[in-house]
């Protein structure tokens, strides 16, 4: 892993000393099933090859000290355990306060450390660079805790941060994939029961990102907009259907079929993107575990779909990254990833098109947006553990 030369070197530079300990997180990239987690629904992301890094060593007070190596001028936050309040300035540091205050509010005994963290996830571009800064600070406090918890309460503890600390109304999907994310595979997500299965791809396809350098700001976006709208329509849907629908997982598409009539336009259109995205995911994972490639890209495609007219979450740069590269040989299904509006998209391509694919698209995009994209195969990855100092390891 190449930056860990770096956030030692780095590490040693700002504290005069080694580290003790390196935590990784992985960002992610959801294969399908989008903006249903916070409706209680069915998602499929991957981890990815591209990772938050933290090194640290203890200290022998309740203080938290964290150097952000990517900010202009590597920042600094300094924090105590016993008074954690909202950082004014550095957005940054509120992920890992958030972090630090609800993983108390778990009864974690933590200690203080000083750390440094680097990243070579794209930021802004939907591959959950925030999610994956909030597990790998999970992951590294819980490093120095007698009293460590699950993987899965971790990316509860995540969410909760950045819901409540940083005020983005996410899911849990990002968290959870970054903290339990499978070597090789999917994971497909119940967002309601918190359980998963592993779903390995259909062979012969590459997974290929392809980021359209359009910033995403999810706290000054629609995201929160979205997730209001999809929450009113429920409790209308509620009182339509004389049933308790606690969250849009829970209306079939019959019964959504008979009251759409009577919602608000915006209503109808973000429930049917809800509930077909949701039989997506499914029919996604029976086609991966048929090893139908085709199938599972042409769900892809309507994904990106019904994302752009019912949901609209796209963006004039994603329309036009999915339109190039739907038009290549070898791709199999496009649509965009993240809660949209910018970012990335995710596409999947057979293994003997991939290179042609990176070049092709990066070249007509640029061509047509003068903006220069980030454009990568990434490989389904590990979820979030320490590394090993001597090794360069990963371990769970």
């Amino acid at each position: 892993m190449p930056i860990l030369d770096t956030l030692v070197t780095e590490f040693r530079r700002i504290y005069g000393i080694a580290p003790e300990k390196i935590a990784r997180a992985p960002g992610r990239v959801n294969l399908i099933g989008e903006h249903t987690d916070y409706n209680d629904g069915f998602v499929m992301p991957i981890a990815i090859d591209r990772d938050v890094v933290m090194a640290a060593r203890a200290r022998t007070d309740n203080k938290i000290r964290v150097t952000a190596l990517d900010i202009p001028g590597t920042e600094t936050d300094v924090f105590d355990l016993d008074d954690i309040p909202h950082h004014p300035d550095y957005r940054w540091a509120n992920y890992i306060r958030g972090v630090a205050f609800y993983l108390q509010a778990q009864h974690v005994p933590l200690t203080g450390i000083d750390a440094a963290f680097t990243s070579d996830v794209p930021s802004g571009a939907g591959l959950s660079s925030s999610a994956a800064l909030e597990v790998c600070a999970a992951t590294m406090l819980q490093a120095y805790t007698t009293r460590p918890v699950s993987p899965v309460v971790v990316a509860q503890v995540c969410q909760r941060a950045e819901n409540n600390f940083v005020g983005v109304k996410s899911g849990i999907m990002d968290q959870y994939a970054s903290a339990l994310g499978a070597a090789g595979a999917a994971i497909k997500i119940d967002c309601r029961s918190l359980t998963y299965t592993i779903v390995k791809l259909p062979r012969g396809v590459s997974v290929v990102v392809a980021d359209t350098r359009k910033k995403r700001h999810l706290a000054g976006s629609d995201y929160n907009t979205r997730r209001m709208e999809c929450e009113n329509a429920a409790v209308l849907l509620s009182q339509l259907l004389g049933k308790n629908i606690a969250a849009l997982r829970d209306v079939s598409y019959k019964e959504f079929k008979s009251a759409a009539k009577y919602l608000p336009d915006n209503l109808m259109r973000r429930t049917r993107h809800v509930i077909t995205e949701n039989e997506r995911v499914e029919k996604a994972e029976r086609a991966a575990r048929r090893n139908d490639a085709v199938e599972f890209g042409k769900l892809m495609t309507q994904s990106q779909t019904s994302l752009r007219d019912d949901y609209q979450a796209s963006s004039p740069e994603l329309d036009i990254m999915v339109e190039i590269a739907q038009k290549q040989p070898g791709c199999l299904g496009s649509r965009l990833t993240g809660a949209g509006w910018g970012g990335a998209t995710v596409n999947l391509v057979r293994d003997e098109n991939m290179e042609l694919f990176i070049k092709t698209v990066a070249h007509e995009y640029a061509t047509r947006t003068g903006i220069t994209p980030w454009v990568s195969a990434v490989v389904p990855s590990q979820g979030a553990g320490m590394i090993g100092l001597e090794t360069g390891e990963v371990k769970k």
